[in-house]
């Protein structure tokens, strides 16, 4: 198809999109960088990860996309005492005929809300591994798929809170993006306010069917992206692993650079980016809008870096005004 035909078909596909947006914002005022985000990584199958501190509405945001879908949707509330089985789930032994029987855990459903997920311990998080990478689920020697889509939404507040664990940078590396959520603006915090004092209700029925989601999925695949794209993809990701051979000044402030996965999610989230906006073809500030969420928490820090107070978001901003935009 030439890129008219794929903008006709996206503009088709798209009602999806402006569906679940309609009713998420019947619950959330404003947020809107965090709901695009959102919407980016359920097309592109990616699993979020959203930082802020307490009572920014990431809970509710995951909950209003969940309930605005007509799938399964689980939340599990990260504690310190959480254990992997009360995940994944675990094998019962039934002593009337002898056999164990598997009782499957939360994790066994279409969008999982890992509330707090830096609150639990390293031994916990690693029972998401698999999940998140293989898309299945290992219960002593039996294997199961997850179902399809399968997409984690996780909260964490800043590592700087009391009683929060950091990632393992195992586990980090398998969220597509990592979304800051900021305090919303004064005008938005009043109607926040008014539509408590209402009472409106933060749960919506499912209206936007699988069956939809996974037409616009393959639009997406069908969105043209130049050579030239990836090229600029592969060369702002290889920045972040050497800076000196790109002529950038940023080598003492990072430890270690993006792993391959960033050009993954990279190259995937400029499409959704550009399906979002209704074109069938990616342009450089699709990738450049893109760039941080996918980047800053794929960066590892110096020690140099962080007695200066500096941030991986300013690295990636020095990364994206010096390398040439094709």
């Amino acid at each position: 198809m030439d890129i008219q035909e794929i903008t006709q078909r996206i503009e088709k596909d798209s009602l999806m999109i402006r569906q679940t947006l309609a009713e998420i914002e019947k619950v959330i005022v404003g947020q809107t960088g965090l709901l695009n985000r959102m919407l980016i990584g359920l097309l592109c199958d990616g699993h979020l990860l959203l930082e802020g501190l307490p009572g920014l509405a990431k809970t509710t945001a995951v909950k209003a996309l969940a309930s605005a879908i007509n799938t399964s949707f689980k939340r599990i509330q990260f504690t310190p005492d959480l254990l992997p089985a009360d995940i994944i789930g675990t094998q019962i032994y039934r002593p009337d005929n002898g056999s164990f029987e598997v009782n499957k855990g939360p994790i066994f459903n279409n969008i999982i809300l890992a509330d707090e997920i830096n609150r639990a311990p390293a031994k916990v998080q690693s029972a998401l591994l698999e999940a998140m990478q293989e898309r299945q689920v290992t219960i002593r020697d039996r294997t199961f798929d997850l179902d399809d889509p399968f997409l984690v939404l996780a909260t964490q507040n800043p590592i700087e809170q009391e009683g929060t664990y950091p990632l393992p940078e195992a586990q980090i590396d398998r969220f597509m993006l990592k979304i800051k959520v900021d305090y919303p603006s004064a005008d938005e915090e009043k109607e926040i306010v008014k539509r408590v004092r209402s009472g409106f209700s933060a749960t919506n029925p499912g209206i936007v069917d699988i069956s939809a989601l996974r037409s616009a999925k393959e639009a997406l695949s069908g969105i043209h992206m130049e050579d030239r794209l990836l090229d600029y993809i592969v060369r702002l990701i290889g920045a972040t692993r050497t800076p000196d051979e790109f002529s950038l000044d940023i080598a003492p402030l990072i430890s270690y650079g993006a792993s391959p996965r960033a050009s993954i999610w990279l190259e995937a989230a400029s499409r959704a980016h550009a399906f979002i906006n209704g074109r069938g073809y990616v342009t450089p500030q699709d990738v450049k809008s893109m760039a941080p969420d996918v980047l800053r928490h794929r960066i590892i820090l110096s020690y140099e870096a962080e007695a200066e107070g500096k941030t991986t978001d300013d690295a990636i901003d020095i990364i994206l005004e010096r390398i040439e935009v094709p």
